[in-house]
């Protein structure tokens, strides 16, 4: 693969927060500790197993805000991220759902987030929650802003999504990279756990060669070569949970196996080269 701009973690964990306080689904922001554990229980998993890398996602937060998230919901994603950041050492992003990227740009920029997912960054999307239109012009102006080290990592036609109108992948990331001036890209399924079509990850990868790819759903143990075939990395969430369920915490043997098959990947693709 040609040399990237930004930093490649070849597996990135997803830490799914329970519903935040205020949520639909919430309980009282008294009880905030057991939201920071859970995190925190997670993270220290991802770590033990030998991530290189977290997301924080506001994962219990449905039905998610379409855009601008309420204040304590920064406030909230501000905590946990700053206090992951302290306790695993490991670079970490920031995905605010369902869109909030200028919310995750602030967290991620005070709480020493390294980079920031966007679901729709570039065009507009159709989504469960309504139209979703990409703000990249007002990401990067408050990057600037702050003087924030935060790379934005924007997904090509997100799941749970449809674009207002059918474009080439190849546009749609083409855009994102250089019209919008993501730092890496991310190619999903459909819905959460759901697997990356790999044709899709070909497209993306053929149009921008030069730019960090990540598979943002459905990688396991088994799919590891064919997907990094492609794909610099991926973000995994669902399978390494215990029993493969979302809704279990984080499971170190299975992190780890993850890791292992990502690394035994890497390592084969190198030795195949002249």
């Amino acid at each position: 693969m040609a040399d990237h701009r930004e930093t490649v973690y070849p597996v990135v964990g997803v830490v799914h927060l329970p519903p935040l306080p205020g949520s639909a689904r919430g309980g009282s922001a008294r009880r905030f500790d057991a939201t920071l554990d859970s995190a925190r229980r997670d993270a220290a998993a991802w770590a033990e197993g030998g991530a290189a890398a977290l997301m924080v996602e506001n994962f219990g937060d449905v039905p998610f805000v379409r855009d601008a998230v309420p204040p304590h919901v920064v406030a909230a994603m501000t905590v946990v991220v700053d206090a992951l950041r302290r306790e695993t050492g490991l670079p970490i992003g920031v995905n605010v759902l369902r869109n909030d990227v200028l919310a995750a740009i602030g967290i991620a920029a005070l709480a020493g987030g390294s980079f920031v997912r966007a679901n729709v960054y570039v065009g507009a999307a159709l989504t469960d929650q309504g139209v979703i239109e990409g703000r990249a012009h007002e990401a990067q102006a408050l990057i600037r802003g702050l003087d924030a080290p935060v790379a934005v990592w924007a997904d090509v036609d997100v799941k749970h999504a449809a674009p207002l109108a059918a474009r080439p992948l190849a546009d749609l990331a083409e855009d994102a990279i250089v019209r919008g001036l993501a730092g890496a890209l991310i190619v999903t399924g459909r819905a959460t756990g759901q697997p990356a079509d790999i044709a899709d990850l070909r497209e993306v990868r053929q149009a921008v060669p030069r730019t960090p790819l990540y598979v943002g759903s459905g990688a396991t143990v088994a799919r590891m070569p064919e997907l990094l075939a492609v794909a610099d990395g991926v973000i995994v969430g669902t399978a390494a949970k215990f029993d493969g369920d979302v809704a279990n915490p984080v499971d170190p043997a299975r992190v780890r196996a993850l890791v292992e098959a990502a690394r035994a990947t890497r390592q084969a693709r190198s030795n195949q080269r002249p």
